[in-house]
């Protein structure tokens, strides 16, 4: 039976994502933000299907889909696909950096060692982490849309608007108070301080809405 150190996998190095492991078990890995992709990267900066992982007789192929901010290894520009060596280091719309740990390779004992840090979702079972730390008891779900619409802007504001339409999609804007949505956001930061109160994670932005600031960014 082939075990998962038997095959190449990709490593995040640093950012709120590190430490984040996915083995290339497929002839094609699709690294992108859209939900279908299976290397997720919900940053807004990169596309939705933004770079592939090709298993050939050759070895494993990086290629760059047409992104709009770029794949890069090793700091160059990827314009073709390029063969993999163990200890690559993948660039994506730089932003994000990756490692290429090969087949049977003994994975760097500093990623090993790297704690994960900021938020990390599973989207599929609305479980939410803070660090290595999961939120326990859950986060109700008014607080999940308002955490996921943030984590999903990756540090863009979001207006109130988009809040309400978010989290009270059957409301009318009108009928949703600042004061439930500022409620509302408080009541999340203090949720996400039980578990790290060190780090102010939910940034009011005056007169424009709310981001999301993670360690990393």
């Amino acid at each position: 039976m082939v075990t998962d150190r038997e095959l190449p996998m990709l490593i995040i190095e640093e950012g709120p994502l590190a430490g984040q492991k996915w083995v290339l078990d497929k002839e094609t890995i699709i690294l992108g933000r859209d939900e279908s992709c299976d290397v997720v990267l919900p940053e807004r900066l990169v596309s939705r299907h933004h770079a592939a992982i090709h298993c050939r007789e050759e070895g494993y192929l990086l290629e760059d889909l047409g992104s709009k901010n770029g794949t890069f290894l090793n700091g160059q520009a990827v314009t073709k696909p390029v063969i993999l060596q163990d200890g690559d280091e993948i660039q994506i719309a730089l932003c994000l950096r990756l490692v290429f740990v090969g087949a049977g390779a003994t994975m760097p004992l500093t990623l090993e060692q790297v704690p994960r840090q900021g938020i990390h979702i599973d989207r599929d079972s609305h479980r939410v982490w803070v660090g290595d730390c999961e939120l326990i008891p859950p986060l109700s779900s008014a607080q999940y849309r308002l955490l996921e619409l943030l984590y999903n802007r990756a540090g863009a504001v979001c207006s109130r608007e988009e809040i309400v339409n978010a989290v009270w999609p059957d409301a009318l804007e009108e009928g949703v108070s600042e004061q439930a949505i500022d409620a509302l956001a408080r009541r999340l930061r203090e949720r996400l301080a039980t578990v790290d109160p060190e780090h102010s994670y939910i940034i009011t932005v005056r007169g424009h809405g709310f981001r999301l600031e993670v360690q990393g960014m």
